[in-house]
């Protein structure tokens, strides 16, 4: 084993550079994008997607933003599942004919599942289902590669900015999931889907090798440990977690939520940043002030919460902060607007608070909208793969059946605005109250 600590270096390494590729620049989600997740059955899951999704949206909450999800389970690149190329002929073909099968393949899916939504962002994750969950073949590689320069080359044309992202790797129980051929396979794929990004001016999102690096430090006290909480290739809420961490982070997402720093013993708001603070009251023990930001805290899954100790989500997505010194020591309890939103020591104040999962019903809030992102999007999954998309026989396929389609899907197109109304009025922020009190007084 003494190749591990040269491992988890080069694990550490990766870490840093994903966390200073995006310490400036500009976050790739502008004002006014329709945005849509295409991708195999990972993204069908519709959790990374949906986090990404509830994050943009309390981050600016006054930005006009669209979001759907159009993965497919055992999709590929070549769009397997929409389009049905032959892939024995297509992994045999020569360029010229593989060029013409890959369009045509490409073509035909983007056509159906993507462009009649405008996207203005395009997010495309594909690589588990290509690789055939087997040692790296050329072959099967330089379709996938193909594919996804014609999909860049078709969005792109189309005038949406795309990102390529590259998949997370294969959790296998066992102590070395670097030495897993399969995943040596989708390093391979990955390494060549930057290329693909380089030369097609796409974005290029990296979510292999920061999620190795995390199981591979995991591994060490735990050989078989599963880090994603499900199953091998489909990760649960925390690594969906994990996996919308690495993506907004390539995408050049912002940390700072807003922050407040308070001088109780001067009585004064020293600094403010994305949020305005007024009425401070120091008084027999207790801080009070009205606290008005312009973003909320982004909500974190109750069942993606163990991700939170595997990477430093809040630190690098969510900084929502309070600062307060010059109070006697002791603990202190914080409301706000009257709720109970926790217990800190004075020194934990002193030094700074990121309250993102303690500020009471701010917290709450933010948590609505997530709430209700997923129902929306659980829908647009209904009307989409269960409605439009559903396919009749020949002897059904009559006037009556259509005109019925036709109105369940406008039913449903009304139940989406509705609740995109409900986000959108959700992920606006309030003027809060906080008081801070001494416990034992």
């Amino acid at each position: 084993m003494k190749f591990l600590p040269k491992r988890l270096l080069l694990g550490l390494l990766t870490l840093l550079v994903l966390c200073a590729s995006s310490l400036a620049g500009e976050f790739f989600i502008h004002d006014g994008d329709r945005v849509v997740f295409l991708g195999d059955s990972i993204t069908e899951q519709r959790l990374y997607t949906t986090y990404i999704e509830a994050y943009t949206l309390t981050r600016y909450p006054n930005w006009r933003l669209w979001f759907r999800n159009v993965g497919w389970g055992g999709d590929t690149a070549w769009l397997r599942q929409r389009a049905h190329p032959n892939e024995g002929q297509l992994f045999a073909a020569d360029e010229s004919l593989q060029q013409k099968m890959v369009g045509n393949a490409v073509g035909r899916g983007l056509e159906r599942d993507v462009l009649p939504l405008k996207p203005t962002v395009v997010t495309v994750d594909f690589g588990m289902n290509d690789h055939a969950y087997q040692a790296f073949r050329e072959d099967i590689f330089k379709a996938y590669a193909r594919s996804q320069t014609q999909i860049a080359k078709v969005l792109e044309g189309k005038g949406a900015r795309v990102a390529l992202l590259t998949p997370q790797p294969i959790e296998e129980k066992r102590a070395d999931p670097d030495k897993d051929v399969k995943n040596e396979s989708l390093r391979k794929f990955s390494d060549g889907l930057k290329e693909v990004a380089e030369k097609t001016g796409s974005t290029f999102v990296d979510q292999f090798d920061p999620y190795l690096a995390i199981m591979l430090r995991e591994r060490q006290g735990n050989p078989t440990a599963i880090i994603g909480g499900g199953d091998a290739v489909h990760p649960g809420p925390p690594g969906h977690t994990l996996m919308a961490w690495a993506v907004l982070k390539g995408l050049g997402a912002p940390a700072m939520v807003s922050r407040a720093d308070i001088d109780a013993g001067a009585q004064t708001v020293t600094t403010t940043e994305g949020c305005q603070v007024g009425h401070l009251k120091v008084a027999d023990g207790v801080v009070s002030f009205d606290r008005t930001d312009e973003a909320l805290p982004m909500p974190i899954d109750s069942k993606a919460e163990p991700a939170l100790k595997l990477a430093p989500v809040l630190d690098e997505l969510s900084r929502y902060e309070l600062r307060l010194t010059g109070m006697p020591t002791g603990d202190y309890e914080l409301t706000v607007d009257g709720d109970a939103a926790g217990k800190f020591a004075g020194e934990e104040l002193g030094k700074g608070c990121n309250l993102t999962l303690r500020a009471g019903p701010i917290s709450k809030q933010a948590q609505e909208v997530l709430r209700l992102v997923f129902e929306k999007n659980n829908i647009f999954f209904h009307r989409w793969r269960e409605v439009q998309l559903f396919a009749l026989p020949a002897w059904a396929q009559i006037p009556e059946v259509e005109s019925k389609r036709s109105a369940e899907l406008a039913r449903l197109d009304g139940e989406i605005a509705e609740l995109e109304a409900q986000i959108d009025s959700a992920r606006k922020p309030k003027s809060r109250h906080f008081e801070l009190k001494r416990v034992g007084q």
